[in-house]
């Protein structure tokens, strides 16, 4: 199936005060993940097989790097033998790059937010306003929601990201 997001990534130089405001909001904690994103060659988009203790899902999604809030359409699908999955990827299309995080997991309403450490990158921020949970809400919407958040969260514009980690590992 598929969505649709407006999502910012921004370097995080106070993860408690973020965390904090969350909670003060009420919300939904989901957990801290150890994800392991495995980026597989393909000719347009990404590919991600992303394998965690709470987020298991094969991700194709295609977006445009540029800062600020940019729309993500995306499909997933639930897996539940990520190794076996990733073997037959990898075999398939070969392996790009890999990504390995901890990321703290937060809901409001049809708003998730990740506090994110990735080691040799640091600590960021992700924001992801999304219709998957209410296919009503429109771009503007969603726009309008990541933007509240990212005022709340004092993310300046020096801070935002508009490169992925795994583009920004391949960097190094």
């Amino acid at each position: 199936m598929s969505h649709i997001n407006i999502e910012i990534k921004a370097k995080c130089f106070h993860p408690e005060k973020v965390e904090a405001f969350l909670l003060s909001k009420n919300a939904r904690f989901i957990g801290l993940d150890h994800q392991k994103d495995t980026y597989f060659l393909v000719p347009r988009g990404r590919l991600k097989l992303r394998q965690g203790n709470i987020e298991k899902s094969l991700i194709y999604y295609d977006r445009p790097d540029q800062e600020g809030p940019k729309q993500s359409d995306f499909s997933l699908s639930r897996i539940s033998d990520g190794p076996a999955v990733e073997q037959v990827l990898t075999k398939a299309l070969g392996v790009k790059v890999v990504v390995d995080k901890h990321r703290k997991i937060f809901f409001i309403d049809n708003v998730k937010f990740h506090l994110d450490e990735v080691p040799g990158l640091g600590s960021f921020v992700e924001i992801e306003a999304g219709n998957k949970t209410d296919p009503s809400l429109t771009i503007e919407t969603l726009r309008e929601q990541c933007n509240f958040y990212m005022k709340a969260f004092d993310i300046a514009e020096r801070d935002l990201i508009h490169h992925s980690y795994s583009d920004m590992l391949l960097l190094l």
